[in-house]
């Protein structure tokens, strides 16, 4: 038996096949949207990470500088800190690998700077 013309028994089946298309292409462009999102997040860690030690490291030295930088980044995000004065200036610099779909799969690495004021005690 053959379809009747104006009747859509020869559309069967299309809804599935569309379906199965693009459910790969939708899973990329969601992949794709989280590593935009890990990847903002790292910049906004590292800054804040950055600031954070360079505060402490203005107050407290350059001890307190690695110590402060590490307390609101998680380990999984593999932090490196580098602490220095630089005149009146105590300045750091953060790295954090680059998260790949979560944090623990890393590659590269964004950096986060920042600087304080050198607070010294009058005499």
């Amino acid at each position: 038996m053959s379809p009747r013309r104006g009747t859509r028994d020869g559309d069967r089946g299309q809804t599935a096949i569309e379906f199965v298309g693009t459910v790969p292409l939708i899973l990329l462009l969601v992949a794709a949207v989280w590593e935009c999102v890990l990847i903002g997040y790292a910049f906004s860690l590292a800054g804040n990470a950055a600031d954070e030690a360079a505060r402490a490291g203005a107050v407290h030295g350059p001890r307190a500088c690695a110590t402060a930088a590490g307390e609101h980044v998680g380990a999984a995000w593999k932090l490196q800190v580098l602490c220095e004065e630089r005149g009146d200036i105590f300045w750091s610099k953060v790295t954090l690998a680059v998260p790949v779909f979560y944090p623990g799969l890393n590659f590269g690495g964004i950096d986060g700077t920042g600087g304080a004021a050198m607070e010294k005690e009058a005499e």
